[in-house]
């Protein structure tokens, strides 16, 4: 990201969002609104100052998922790019009371802006690359795991901030009352591989991703924790390169695995939590006592996908996530032509492969740019001007905006954008006027058609 920052051919518009998106293939027109930060980014040198002389140092921090506290003004996180601090208007005291302003008494370089404003932006691109990412399912509602409600059970991603040096609890992972945990159960499967249930959570895919990062907790609960880890598993899937190795290595390393057929529930016994399953070997129930349940949670679509993909005129799979043209042949383009995918808003991926599928996705964007000229379809409808009535009933039907009213003469005709235009013929077959039509399908080509079929079957 830093060397990102810093090319001279990329313009970097952090803390910003798209409002809409209007052309076509190699003329878009993207109107970007940039948030304000009331800290201007030319002025800012990123040396925190601000930060740390803020009184207001209580926020819960999204980045630590609340297990630890930021200030009013504060960087989103440590390798944020560009280093440039943002002020959280809900909470500062001079947006709230109209007092403080300590950020800007000691900010050497005059770089705090109250009177910043929101900014919209319009760029012309020729091609554009969605990479939104993916967000952690959230177990709460799953009442059997004991989120939220039961101490000392946490997602992955909240143990991984627990361990980290550099999180709230600088590595040192403790229970609520202090305690280091001696016993960790890891649950996987929260939220992949199930029906929904009756509060629409679960999801039927596997997020693929899980079982890794779930071995790699228990690697680290083992090395830092110096805990004894037990892992509730509905199947092992580790399918990259040297994946099983890495399992073979926890398992070495002293970790204990169950599997289960139905999902694990937790409860609060003698003090300790514990993890119950149904062995599908046994048609048992295996029981473990432990200090500590993680949650192996996982991968689920943005919840503003459905916005998004009004915005950029690109469909869903019936998972949620962006919807790619073509599986095997087309896994980076989408129905809207320029526009691209890269990552985890197509689907659940690792790394290794989300890193393929960008450089799929920049090579198919430059290939287009560099080729200068554009494959349209063939079978694209057209209006006759003469008999378009102007009822606009193509207009609202037409799934790829291709359809626009232009001033004729002394009146409105309808006309279609052929670059847009997929062919799929929902206008033409709607028009009450018989004005719009198919290139390959008209009337005469039709009947030709159907008078030679008869004629080589009947020989007439």
């Amino acid at each position: 990201m830093v060397s990102v920052g810093r090319h001279d051919n990329i313009t970097l518009l952090s803390y910003s969002e798209v409002d809409s998106v209007s052309g076509y293939v190699g003329n878009f027109k993207v109107q970007v609104r940039r948030k304000a930060r009331y800290v201007d980014e030319d002025k800012c040198t990123g040396c925190g100052t601000c930060v740390e002389k803020c009184p207001w140092k209580k926020i819960p921090s999204e980045f630590d998922y609340g297990l630890g506290n930021r200030a009013a003004i504060y960087f989103p996180f440590a390798q944020a790019v560009p280093r440039v601090p943002v002020i959280d208007t809900e909470h500062c005291a001079y947006f709230l009371k109209g007092k403080c302003r300590a950020c800007e008494k000691f900010c050497l370089t005059k770089a705090i802006d109250f009177e910043q404003k929101e900014q919209i932006v319009e760029v012309e691109v020729g091609t554009i690359v969605l990479a939104t990412g993916f967000k952690d399912f959230d177990p709460s509602p799953l009442g059997n795991y004991g989120y939220r409600t039961l101490e000392n059970v946490v997602t992955g991603m909240e143990f991984e901030r627990l361990v980290n040096s550099g999180g709230p609890t600088h590595g040192e992972v403790r229970l609520k009352d202090g305690r280091r945990p001696e016993r960790i159960a890891i649950l996987h499967c929260v939220g992949s591989r199930m029906g929904p249930n009756g509060n629409g959570s679960h999801h039927e895919y596997c997020s693929r991703v899980c079982c890794m990062y779930a071995l790699k907790l228990a690697h680290l609960a083992r090395d830092s924790v110096k805990a004894q880890v037990v892992e509730f598993y509905r199947d092992m899937r580790t399918f990259g390169k040297d994946y099983e190795s890495f399992y073979h290595r926890v398992e070495g390393e002293g970790v204990r695995f169950h599997r289960f057929e139905d999902e694990p529930t937790v409860t609060r016994e003698n003090g300790s939590l514990k993890v119950t399953a149904l062995d599908p070997f046994t048609g048992r129930p295996a029981e473990e006592l432990v200090d500590m349940v993680i949650l192996s949670t996982g991968l689920e679509p943005q919840t503003d996908h459905p916005l998004v993909g009004r915005v950029f005129g690109i469909s869903r799979s019936p998972d949620g996530f962006f919807l790619e043209k073509h599986p095997k042949l087309a896994p980076v383009e989408t129905a809207t032509d320029g526009v691209y995918l890269a990552g985890a808003c197509q689907g659940p991926k690792d790394i290794p492969d989300t890193v393929a599928q960008g450089g799929a996705a920049a090579a198919v964007a430059l290939a287009l740019m560099d080729a200068g000229s554009v494959a349209l379809e063939p079978f694209t409808s057209y209006v006759d001007p003469a008999r378009c009535g102007a009822c606009r009933t193509c207009e609202g039907l037409c799934p790829y905006t291709a359809v626009a009213m232009v001033q004729l003469d002394s009146r409105q005709v309808a006309e279609i954008n052929e670059v847009l235009c997929k062919g799929c013929g929902a206008c033409a077959a709607a028009c009450p006027s018989g004005a719009i039509r198919q290139h390959g399908f008209t009337d005469d080509q039709v009947e030709a058609e159907i008078q030679a079929i008869l004629v080589a079957a009947t020989g007439f």
